[in-house]
C-alpha cells in the first residue's frame, strides 16, 4: 500500500514537471540586445549594453544589466584605481530602464536576436544562473570583461552553432576607439591618455573592438549565425530605436582646454625664467609648487604602473616624465634654493628632459598633445636654473 502511494506521488510529480517544461517551451520569448547612447558622466561616455528579455505569454519585460556597481562600496576609489572593481548583474523592469535613459537624454537601440526556441531557453537559463547571488558579482575589466562583452558571451553560449561577425578594419587600437567617444570631453580624454600605456596603441582584433557598445552594435548588424546543422541565418532579425533622444553634446568639465592650459603653463615658466635670470636668483616657492605637482601626479602614474591590474597601464611611458622622484627630492631642492646653492638635480634634469622630448616621436606610445608643452615647461624651468648658476659664477 505504501509503495503504491509513493509510486502515485512520483507519477504526479513527474506529470507536473513535464507540464511545466512543456508550458515553458510554448512561451513566446524574445531576447534583444540594447545599446544605449553615451551620457555626460565619465563612466557613461562610451555608451552601454544590456539584454532585454520579453516573455509575451507571461507578460514579463525585464532587462539584464551587467553594468551595475555602487560608489558607496567600501574603498571604491582605491579599488577602482587598482583595477579591483566588482560589478554585478542586475535585473530590472524594462519600464524603469527606459525611464532612466529618457531622463538622461540618451537614445536606446534595440536589436532582436534571431534565436531558436531552444536557444532562447538556453539563454534564459544562463541569465538566471548568472543572477544567482553566488554568480552575479564579477571582477570588472574595462577592455576585456565589461557589460558589453558579458552580454555578447552569454548570447554566444546559448547558440547551437557559432556567430560569424563581418570583416572590419583591424587598424584600430583601444586608445583610438576611446578617442572617438571623448570628443568634447578634453580633460577626461587627457586623464585617460595619461593613464593608458603603449599596449593601448597596439592594433586589436575585431573581437577586442567589441568592448565598445557601439562597435558591438555595428558588428551585430551584419553578423550571421552558423547553426550546427549547417544552416545560416542573420544574427539580428529586427532593429528599432525604442527610446528617442538627441545626441548628447560634449561639455568639458573645465572651460579651458588642456592644450591651452599646458601652453599657458609653458609661458608662465618662460616668464619665471626671465625674472630669475634678471634677478640672478631662484624662486624657491615656484620650485615647490612645480615639483610638488609633478611628484604627486607621478605617484598616481607609478601606482598604476607598478600595482594596478588595469590592462595597458603597466606599459605607460609617461612614467618617464611623471614619477615620484621630484617629490622625494623636493625638501633638498627647496633647501638649496633658499641657501642659494647650486643643485645638480636641475643640471641632470635638463639633460634628461632634452632626451625625453627628442625621443617622444620614437616611443611606442601615442602621447596626448598636451604632454609636449607640459614637458617643455619643465625643461624651461631646468634650463633657467642652469643659466642662473652660471651667472652666480
Amino acid at each position: 500500500m505504501f509503495k503504491n502511494k509513493v509510486r502515485l506521488l512520483l507519477y504526479i510529480l513527474f506529470f507536473f514537471v513535464c507540464m511545466k517544461s512543456y508550458a515553458q517551451k510554448q512561451d513566446s520569448i524574445q531576447f534583444s540586445l540594447l545599446t544605449c547612447s553615451p551620457g555626460t558622466e565619465i563612466y557613461s561616455l562610451f555608451g552601454h549594453t544590456a539584454i532585454r528579455y520579453q516573455n509575451f505569454t507571461q507578460n514579463r519585460d525585464l532587462v539584464f544589466n551587467y553594468g551595475m556597481f555602487s560608489f558607496s562600496a567600501p574603498n571604491f576609489i582605491y579599488r577602482f584605481v587598482k583595477g579591483e572593481t566588482d560589478y554585478q548583474l542586475g535585473v530590472t523592469e524594462y519600464s524603469y530602464f527606459e525611464s532612466e535613459y529618457k531622463f538622461r537624454g540618451s537614445a536606446v537601440y534595440q536589436q532582436v536576436i534571431n534565436l531558436t526556441q531552444v536557444e532562447k531557453l538556453n539563454l534564459q537559463r544562463l541569465l538566471l544562473d548568472n543572477y544567482l547571488p553566488q554568480n552575479r558579482v564579477y571582477r570588472y575589466n574595462y577592455f576585456y570583461d565589461n557589460c558589453t562583452t558579458r552580454a555578447r558571451d552569454r548570447i554566444e553560449q546559448s547558440i547551437n552553432g557559432r556567430v560569424v561577425y563581418p570583416d572590419a578594419s583591424e587598424d584600430k587600437t583601444f586608445r583610438s576607439i576611446i578617442h572617438e567617444y571623448t570628443k568634447g570631453f578634453q580633460w577626461e580624454e587627457l586623464g585617460i591618455d595619461l593613464c593608458l600605456g603603449a599596449e593601448a596603441d597596439e592594433n586589436i582584433s575585431i573581437r577586442q573592438q567589441m568592448f565598445s557598445p557601439f562597435y558591438m552594435y555595428d558588428f551585430a548588424q551584419k553578423a550571421v549565425i552558423e547553426s550546427a546543422d549547417g544552416n545560416v541565418r542573420p544574427f539580428v532579425s529586427k532593429e528599432e530605436i525604442i527610446v528617442e533622444a538627441g545626441e548628447v553634446e560634449g561639455v568639458s568639465s573645465f572651460p579651458l582646454g588642456p592644450v591651452f592650459c599646458s601652453i599657458i603653463f609653458l609661458l608662465i615658466n618662460l616668464i619665471v625664467i626671465i625674472l630669475q635670470i634678471r634677478g640672478k636668483r631662484i624662486f624657491w616657492w615656484w620650485d615647490l609648487f612645480l615639483y610638488l605637482i609633478q611628484g604627486v601626479s607621478g605617484c598616481i602614474i607609478a601606482f598604476l604602473f607598478f600595482f594596478s591590474v588595469h590592462p595597458t597601464v603597466g606599459s605607460n611611458w609617461m612614467i618617464l616624465l611623471l614619477n615620484p622622484i621630484p617629490l622625494v627630492y623636493l625638501p633638498f631642492m627647496v633647501y638649496n634654493d633658499i641657501k642659494h646653492k647650486k643643485d645638480r638635480y636641475h643640471i641632470i634634469n635638463l639633460a634628461y628632459l632634452t632626451l625625453f622630448i627628442l625621443l617622444m616621436p620614437l616611443m611606442p606610445q601615442d602621447f596626448n598633445i598636451s604632454v609636449l608643452p607640459l614637458a617643455c615647461g619643465f625643461w624651461c624651468n631646468a634650463l633657467g636654473h642652469v643659466i642662473v648658476y652660471k651667472k652666480w659664477k
